[in-house]
């Protein structure tokens, strides 16, 4: 599988990951900031839609939950939560605009 591939199975299992509160998932919510193969490892760049998410910790196990189902065990995961550039409803697909009737 080519890193281009693997980017979008990561990207794709990270669908599989809800926030709670808004029920829509961390891709489409635009909470994933980057994806990069590094070093013999993968890097998540995430962040919240504000620093006082009560539900951050959930959300990052939850990602590492759905990456250890379609990861190699030997490949390290480093997933960092990152507060630049702010999130705001920009960063959300027209999809999610949808969903919250934008």
């Amino acid at each position: 599988m080519s890193q281009g591939e693997d980017v979008v199975a990561v990207r794709d299992a990270l669908r599989r990951v809800v926030d709670p509160e808004a029920g829509i998932n961390i891709v489409d919510l635009g909470l994933v900031y980057g994806i990069s193969f590094e070093g013999g490892g993968l890097r998540i760049d995430l962040t919240m839609t504000s620093p006082a998410c009560p539900m951050g910790e959930m959300i990052v196990d939850n990602v590492h939950s759905e990456l250890a189902a379609v990861l190699p065990p030997a490949l390290e995961l480093d997933v960092r939560i990152v507060w630049e550039p702010p999130w705001s409803p920009d960063r959300m697909s027209d999809s999610a605009r949808q969903h919250f009737g934008w």
